[in-house]
């Protein structure tokens, strides 16, 4: 009878622990890779690509520069 009642105890704070503890997960990953960045949460992914790099070349006072962006 009493490995019963430790049984049964221990199960009663068990199911007491899950039920007061529970909590929703809201965490959210992002990474940064070479061809594309993504970041998943608990609603879903997120693939980005990233955009191409642009060189212009202008004058500035006189000089010839490149610009990227």
């Amino acid at each position: 009878m009493r490995y019963f009642l430790l049984i049964a105890s221990a199960l009663l704070a068990l199911g007491a622990t899950m039920t007061f503890e529970s909590t929703e997960a809201n965490a959210a990953v992002c990474a940064d890779g070479v061809v594309r960045a993504g970041c998943a949460g608990p609603r879903g992914a997120v693939v980005v690509r990233k955009p191409a790099v642009v060189c212009k070349t202008v004058w500035v006072n006189g000089v010839k520069a490149r610009r990227c962006t």
